[in-house]
């Protein structure tokens, strides 16, 4: 794992169960996104997928932290909120969202074009 050393973006994808996809992304839209920003997430983008076999039941989303370790205290951070946890317990009541997210960590490279 880096240390300290600058901006990493982090490629989140949710695979979430079909039923509940509609309920994903109201989450997002209605609390989660606020909240990252609230522990120091940035939300950089947001896109459904368009192709099957993924259509209407995944998420893919870019965030842009200060660092490595800022990202690990800013996700501890959100998992300890009361208000995260109500979110999630809100919106969880009739079952799990998702069936796993898959998380990756990037640097930009020096040719990486301008981002937003």
């Amino acid at each position: 794992m880096a240390s300290d050393d600058g901006v990493v973006y982090e490629l989140r994808t949710y695979h979430a169960y079909p039923e509940k996809f509609d309920e994903l992304l109201a989450r997002f839209r209605d609390h989660t996104m606020r909240i990252f920003e609230k522990h120091g997430i940035k939300s950089i983008a947001y896109w459904t997928a368009t192709d099957e076999p993924l259509e209407g039941k995944t998420l893919i989303y870019i965030l842009e932290h200060r660092s490595r370790d800022a990202a690990k205290r800013s996700w501890e951070n959100m998992g300890a909120d009361p208000e995260w946890q109500a979110v999630k317990a809100e919106t969880e009541a009739n079952g799990k969202l998702f069936e796993k997210i898959d998380s990756t960590y990037m640097k930009k490279t020096d040719f990486s074009p301008t981002l937003f």
